[in-house]
């Protein structure tokens, strides 16, 4: 259990929670969630330690060992897979390491012998006999590769790090699991044995992510960060967001009653308060009038930006084939004959456990890589409009977000960029922000407000919702549930894929698999096999 006590993190002259009183109780799973900036993750970072609070504090029950979900992909690059994993139960590693320390003595002591034997006692306690195999298990489970297991941390891809890590924090069953974006650059299988693993755990769970499907999946408790409170919701992230919409209209409908009920009563006092016969009446009411208070309603800090993609054009007949493609880099086939025609109206979301085919794909589309053979033929009407996994060449240059969005389309009337750029949360001196600078988040939006300014018929997203907040998430997805135009798109979002894609293509190592279906019914029927 983690009990916080009237917490209070001040940075400067910011405050970024103030009085927090919370418990976490094991059994449970709490999705930690707020608009970027909340402090999602600084949250996390004090409930672990790593920082400390301004004022109050965090009490953990005594013998609980609490697990961290590490973020530095870097951090453990000498250290062979299997061990970086262990590590994830420090005591019980520090053991094994005291251990095969001590059994290389060549003149082994009485002190040694009682030292062993206290740690070997240890050691059996804290189940270190199945630690490698327990390893094992979670990165088998999590899908990596057995050929990884005792290489270097350096020696393996960074798709494959990720899982390694969580493998670390899930390892030994802590009584406390802090998960933030757990399911970020995850495959599909993966995301779905980590699901079952946190809906079967009987411990502490509390997890930040951007993924809606998986926290409707696994939370049992909705922890929402809003102004530097934090209001705990009993059910998933669904059941939290009806919960405060019903609860946020109450309100507005009880406003609306007392201010008719003051309105009346303020008409009678000022009728009648002259009147003598009436007075005592008039004095009554005005006792009454005094008693009624306003709930305050404060505005949320959550912002939605508005994302509506506008084609400039509608498509003809033909808007895109691509024939028997293939393509090898660094000596392994990413791409194998893949071929598929876009109809009119198709939404077709890629997908497959391998990131780099689908980002090979759309570049080879976009003219930006070139096939080792087959072909790609555009329809004349269309104008592709592309968004772009790695944004970084995009942003090099020491120019303002107004200067930067301007040298796209030569708009020079300020109120018209300024007005654009409001309703992607850019306002006020933000559009002055050097574009080097900002943050995942606002070069997210940034290549959003490029995208729509290009009024492209066919849309090109590659994980377009990395970086992003729910907010922008649900913005973006209902624009393209919206969109009245042909796209292609890799997400591992699963609610996203599953609200917009009206076909489904998943790229494998033989090949491609091709279904004109949902994402879910998809998934139904590749599970059968």
């Amino acid at each position: 259990m983690i009990q916080v006590n009237n917490v209070t993190l001040t940075f400067g002259k910011r405050t970024l929670f103030e009085d927090v009183n919370i418990k976490f109780t094991a059994g449970n799973c709490y999705g930690l969630i707020g608009a970027n900036g909340a402090g999602k993750s600084t949250f996390l970072k004090l409930l672990s330690g790593e920082i400390e609070t301004t004022h109050g504090d965090i009490l953990i029950t005594k013998g609980e060992r609490l697990a961290v979900l590490k973020q530095d992909h870097y951090a453990y690059d000498n250290e062979r897979v299997i061990d970086t994993v262990i590590m994830g139960n420090t005591r019980l590693y520090q053991i094994m390491k005291e251990k095969e320390e001590l059994y290389s003595h060549t003149e082994f002591t009485d002190a040694d012998g009682i030292r062993l034997g206290n740690l070997e006692a240890e050691f059996l306690e804290l189940n270190g006999w199945e630690a490698e195999s327990e390893a094992a298990e979670l990165l088998n489970n999590l899908g990596v590769e057995e050929k990884f297991h005792y290489e270097l941390m350096k020696d393996v891809p960074n798709n494959q790090k990720v899982k390694v890590l969580l493998a670390q924090a899930l390892f030994g069953n802590p009584d406390i699991l802090l998960l933030d974006e757990p399911t970020n650059n995850l495959d599909i299988d993966a995301i779905n044995w980590l699901e079952e693993f946190l809906i079967n755990f009987n411990n502490t769970v509390i997890v930040v992510s951007h993924d809606r499907h998986f926290l409707n999946k696994v939370c049992t408790h909705i922890a929402d960060i809003d102004y530097g409170k934090i209001k705990l919701y009993m059910g998933n992230y669904d059941f939290w967001y009806e919960s405060s919409q019903l609860a946020l209209q109450q309100m507005k409908e009880s406003n609306k009653k007392k201010e008719e009920k003051i309105k009346e009563l303020q008409a009678f006092i000022a009728r009648f308060s002259a009147n003598a016969s009436k007075s005592r009446q008039a004095t009554s009411r005005k006792k009454i009038l005094e008693k009624i208070e306003l709930d305050e309603i404060k505005p949320s800090s959550r912002k939605y930006p508005y994302i509506d993609f506008k084609p400039e054009r509608p498509s003809g007949k033909e808007i895109l084939m691509v024939t028997k493609l293939n393509k090898t880099i660094e000596g392994k086939q990413v791409l194998k004959n893949v071929s598929f025609t876009v109809q009119k109206g198709d939404k077709i979301a890629f997908v497959g456990s391998n990131d780099i085919a689908k980002t090979t794909l759309f570049k080879i589309l976009m003219g930006e890589l070139e096939a080792d053979s087959g072909h790609v033929t555009w329809g004349k009407t269309i104008t592709p409009s592309y968004y772009p996994q790695d944004n970084s060449k995009y942003f090099t240059k020491d120019e303002s977000i107004m200067e930067w969005i301007g040298s796209f389309y030569n708009i020079d009337d300020e109120t018209v960029l300024r007005g654009f750029l409001g309703r992607m949360l850019f306002s006020g001196d933000d559009v002055f922000k050097k574009v080097p600078v900002l943050s995942g988040g606002e070069k997210a939006r940034c290549m959003f407000s490029k995208c729509m300014l290009q009024a492209g018929n066919f849309l090109i997203l590659d994980e377009p919702t990395n970086h992003l907040d729910l907010e922008s998430i649900t913005s973006l997805n209902n624009g393209l549930i919206r969109y009245d135009g042909e796209l292609i798109f890799s997400s591992h979002d699963h609610q996203f894929t599953e609200t917009i894609a009206n076909r489904i293509i998943e790229i494998t190592e033989d090949g491609f698999i091709d279904r004109k279906t949902t994402y879910d019914e998809y998934l139904k029927e590749r599970n059968k096999k």
